[in-house]
């Protein structure tokens, strides 16, 4: 699997300089810069977007955040009230992992979010794939992604002909997304690439 990083990351970015999608977790393509501050934000987004569509999600999203503005107060809040919240988007071990890791961020991390990809994935709930949108999203971290609709566009990109369950073939898709990732707008681009 070889392939044109570059040239492919440029023509991705044009796309969605202008497609973009208008979404309320989301900033403008191109901002200036990360915003630490909107971590919460793109966390709770990235778990709730875990195995369910964008535009189901939309409106919980915006449920959640008029509910618990932040994540101290989603960590203040009874389970049994963020789980009501949660109601109807299923895969309810999310909504745990979701208050559990509220929790340890507002009462062992003074309400900071682990800006690290390894400090991401000790948190509930979150595994490489998010912790790295979370990161590259939040902080401009260059942290690539994989999931089902990543690997669809690169097996397409690269004409790729080997089984893309197979273990070996994961590791050179990640590998794939490592080396194609790039350093300037590293958030955007995995937007875009989860976008397409």
């Amino acid at each position: 699997m070889t392939g044109h990083g570059a040239p492919f990351a440029a023509i991705l970015l044009a796309w969605y300089d202008r497609a973009a999608a208008d979404l309320p977790w989301r900033t403008p393509p191109g901002a200036a810069s990360p915003d630490p501050a909107r971590a919460y934000a793109v966390w709770l987004s990235e778990i709730m977007l875990q195995q369910t569509q964008v535009e189901t999600v939309k409106p919980y999203f915006l449920r959640f955040v008029a509910a618990c503005p932040t994540v101290e107060s989603l960590a203040a809040t009874p389970l049994d009230g963020v789980l009501q919240l949660w109601e109807g988007l299923g895969y309810y071990s999310r909504a745990r992992n979701l208050h559990r890791a509220a929790q340890i961020i507002a009462s062992e991390m003074g309400g900071q979010f682990p800006e690290t990809v390894e400090g991401l994935r000790a948190l509930p709930g979150v595994g490489r794939y998010s912790a790295g949108a979370i990161a590259s999203i939040a902080y401009g971290t260059p942290a690539p992604v994989l999931d089902g609709n990543v690997i669809r566009v690169f097996a397409r990109v690269t004409d790729l002909p080997e089984d893309v369950t197979a273990a070996s073939t994961q590791a050179a898709l990640w590998k794939l997304a490592e080396d194609w990732l790039p350093q300037a707008r590293p958030g955007d681009y995995n937007q875009a690439l989860m976008e397409l």
